[in-house]
């Protein structure tokens, strides 16, 4: 069992160095209370990293939209305005996406890995940590690939069986080999930074997406292991495309594939299908496959993804591969706080609280750290409005119906309604997000956001 020692000049433990790690640390550092962030890597990786930086976006490069009327971009704007330190990184490590914020993914992990361990209040511990703590007020963050000697010790406390969903991830491919003698650059409706678009566009006909799908759904797939395999559960914002494809043969064109707000300048009309390759560094190299998330076998990644018009030749950096995501039953053990209902200076955050999203597990992590660092003033928790993104993210994970409880991210459907029903669906949006920020402001004294640049570090 591993030993948490030296924690004479600690205030609060961390266990867990990913999003909502991260974001936890920060906040309490930032409130003047002494951090150990422990994180496992590289003594001992996930099935889904490959490095030792703190915050690895180990899915999409893509962090959602950043209008302010989508869900995702509310739920940013709400963080921002808290204080957030992944928000900042994002922000300095953003790639071109259209109306998304998209990230070079090891600028940004490098940029928060920077910040954490030039902060004077954070010790960065690179060690597996096999149980709760239980020696000072602590925040897991382990997210949903938590270790198995942790993971059987949160079992025994809640007395609870974890419960599960898939996850997958899609592949990148170079640049350079992307033929753009077919593909062309657009973004849908014309929106973007770069004025010939910021996504690549694979073009797709009627006859060459009906032959993609049936090569699709008739490809071979990666076993799960046998223990896994009688209850499959996917989560719906992210499922394989070879799960998708098989629920009908236009659901690819109604879905990842769409082509809505796309002209191909070679016939001047919308294509049947496209595939859409986002940038997934800064420097312009790679491409990430936007919706392809897939648990195929790898050469048969190769050849039915080679199908795709442009793609012919591709050359894969990464493909894409499939884990199991574990989160506890957070309607029966936590309070919208984030703290654990049988002892409140013990807090969980990020995806393992059933939190779907980037930035929604940030949020979770945000509003631990908040929390515990008043808990340790002797102050009262803060539950944020549930008219904000957050609030209510929060409010909904901790108060769902725990027997069908699933993961759940930003969305407008958990905020509460409206006084009156508003038309058409954008500017019910804007409606929705004015008063959230409304709320939020409201509480804002209560909170005391401290700006994520706000601290001596290097530069």
């Amino acid at each position: 069992m591993s030993e948490l020692r030296d924690l004479e000049h600690i205030d609060v433990i961390v266990v867990g160095g990913g999003l909502a790690g991260s974001e936890a640390a920060w906040q309490l550092a930032q409130r003047g209370v002494r951090v150990a962030l422990y994180e496992m890597r590289p003594v001992k990786y996930t099935p889904a990293h490959f490095t030792d930086r703190l915050a690895e976006l180990v899915c999409s490069n893509s962090l959602g939209s950043a209008l302010i009327d989508r869900a995702s971009g509310l739920l940013k704007e709400e963080m921002r305005r808290l204080g957030s330190l992944i928000l900042a990184a994002a922000d300095k490590a953003k790639v071109p996406a259209g109306a998304a914020l998209a990230v070079d993914r090891e600028r940004f992990a490098e940029e928060v890995t920077r910040l954490i361990e030039a902060h004077p209040l954070i010790e960065v511990r690179r060690q597996e940590v096999t149980r709760v703590p239980t020696e000072r007020p602590a925040i897991i963050a382990t997210g949903p690939l938590t270790s198995e000697a942790l993971t059987e010790d949160i079992r025994q406390l809640t007395g609870e069986e974890y419960l599960y969903f898939y996850d997958a991830m899609a592949p990148i491919v170079e640049a350079d080999s992307i033929n753009m003698e077919i593909c062309f650059r657009a973004s849908r409706y014309g929106r973007g930074e770069q004025e010939e678009g910021d996504y690549i566009n694979c073009p797709m006909n009627e006859e060459e997406y009906r032959r993609f799908v049936r090569a699709l759904v008739e490809a071979e797939t990666i076993r799960l292991r046998d223990f896994e395999r009688e209850d499959e559960r996917f989560f719906e914002g992210c499922l394989p495309i070879e799960v998708l494809a098989k629920r009908g043969e236009e659901a690819l064109a109604f879905g990842p594939l769409r082509p809505v707000g796309l002209v191909d300048p070679r016939t001047g009309e919308q294509p049947y299908a496209v595939v859409q390759l986002r940038q997934d560094n800064l420097a312009g190299t790679l491409y990430s496959m936007v919706g392809f998330q897939t648990n195929l076998k790898w050469p048969e990644q190769r050849r039915v993804f080679r199908m795709i018009p442009g793609l012919e030749n591709a050359v894969f950096v990464r493909l894409g591969q499939m884990h199991r995501n574990t989160f506890i039953n957070a309607p029966v053990l936590l309070e919208p706080t984030m703290q654990f209902r049988r002892r409140p200076d013990l807090f969980f955050a990020g995806q393992i609280t059933g939190v779907e999203g980037y930035v929604g597990n940030a949020g979770t992590g945000l509003v631990a750290g908040i929390n515990a660092a008043r808990v340790l003033r002797g102050q009262a928790p803060i539950v944020l409005p549930r008219e904000t993104m957050l609030g209510a993210l929060c409010w909904y994970v901790t108060h769902a119906e725990p027997k069908t409880f699933q993961p759940m991210k930003a969305n407008f459907g958990i905020l509460p309604p409206l006084p009156r029903r508003i038309r058409p669906k954008a500017k019910r949006n804007r409606a929705y997000a004015q008063r959230a920020l409304r709320a939020l402001e409201a509480v804002m004294s209560e909170i005391e956001p401290v700006p994520a640049d706000d601290v001596a570090l290097p530069a």
